[in-house]
């Protein structure tokens, strides 16, 4: 091969090289530029929704139809049903180790009490994990309890969480008389800590999701 050949493809291989390069670089920065665009997108969509996402994960709700309707239906505050189905499940169908299931951690023994109360009589196991009949029977429930306590809200919490033979008892007890209705007073570490967290979700409910809950 002379060199007058070799000479001859050297600038067209250059030339290709050069066409590859600009290729190349117009490639980069129509992904850069596509990347771009995307981020400004997802920007536009998520970030007006990080409060809710954030209150979402922190605070979490759901079935509020069916809470409105119950609360409406059972004359209870929907934020303190929500608060209570936040506090026994954090909104999840879960099943505890004494077998209490649904949203509203009722166990199969509290069912047919509710059920025998309010006169149902078609009450099977598996209906507690149907958010619709949890809720029911949950606020049916938290409403008997607060008209035997007299409408007050801690004692009925307190019956909800720790039985109401054990409240019968503190009302009863004489140190218990002029103090069962304060929070701290509660006998029980698990029931005081669960009666303060319910309070204290019902507020950030009445806050947070007012709207939400028709309040």
């Amino acid at each position: 091969m002379s060199t007058r050949t070799v000479s001859a493809k050297a600038p067209a291989t250059r030339r290709r090289s050069h066409v590859m390069m600009r290729r190349r670089r117009r490639r980069r920065i129509t992904l850069t530029l596509g990347v771009a665009v995307l981020a400004a997108l997802l920007a536009s969509v998520i970030v007006p929704r990080l409060p809710d996402v954030v209150r979402e994960l922190s605070l979490p709700l759901a079935h509020e139809d069916i809470i409105r309707q119950q609360a409406s239906e059972k004359q209870l505050d929907p934020s303190l049903l929500a608060a209570v189905i936040y506090a026994e499940s954090r909104f999840r169908d879960a099943t505890s180790h004494a077998g209490a299931r649904g949203l509203m951690q009722i166990t199969p023994d509290t069912a047919r009490y509710i059920a025998r109360l309010s006169g149902g009589t078609q009450f099977e196991q598996g209906d507690l994990s149907t958010p619709q009949i949890n809720i029911s029977y949950g606020a049916y429930y938290l409403r008997y309890l607060l008209k035997r306590y007299g409408d007050n809200t801690v004692l009925s919490l307190a019956a909800y969480n720790g039985g109401e033979g054990n409240v019968d008892r503190w009302i009863a007890d004489a140190s218990m008389a002029e103090r069962a209705f304060v929070v701290d007073e509660i006998p029980f570490a698990e029931t005081r800590e669960y009666v303060g967290r319910v309070l204290a979700a019902r507020a950030e409910y009445r806050e947070k999701y007012s709207r939400e809950l028709g309040l």
